[in-house]
């Protein structure tokens, strides 16, 4: 049986996974958001003069960002990589699909990429974390 602390921290980990999962299909699904993004290349495009900007610029590196928390949650949650790498994959791919649906969103397998390459990054860095925190606690003992 789980220590009390350790119960704990489960549980707010499987908050923070919630939360931020359910924000991010926010991010991927509610057209307003993507116009809040079509915003903010404007003001780039615009206002900084950065007249080489394209939306594609944006679009992949803000696809990784958003997908790094999902994959370091999902590992951190599961304490597997490739369970936790699977599932933010999977949300990924559904998400895509979903837009399909939806006339205000295109989806894109460049999308799935990208959203994949952040999920793989915070996966890596959970499982270093979880790695480290299980050396060092075998070492205390």
């Amino acid at each position: 049986m789980h220590s009390p602390s350790s119960w704990v921290s489960r549980k707010l980990l499987t908050v923070a996974l919630v939360v931020y999962v359910g924000g991010a299909l926010a991010v991927l699904l509610v057209p307003t958001i993507g116009t809040a993004f079509g915003s903010v290349y404007s003001w780039f495009f615009n206002v900084v003069g950065w007249h080489w900007m394209r939306p594609s610029y944006l679009d992949v590196p803000a696809n990784v960002l958003l997908f790094v928390p999902i994959g370091f949650l999902a590992v951190a949650w599961f304490e597997r990589f490739w369970c936790g790498f699977a599932i933010a994959v999977a949300l990924s791919v559904g998400a895509e699909f979903a837009q399909i649906l939806l006339p205000a969103r295109d989806a894109n397998p460049r999308d799935i990429l990208s959203n994949a390459l952040g999920a793989c990054l915070g996966a890596v860095l959970a499982t270093v974390l979880l790695r480290r925190k299980t050396m060092s606690t075998a070492r205390s003992e």
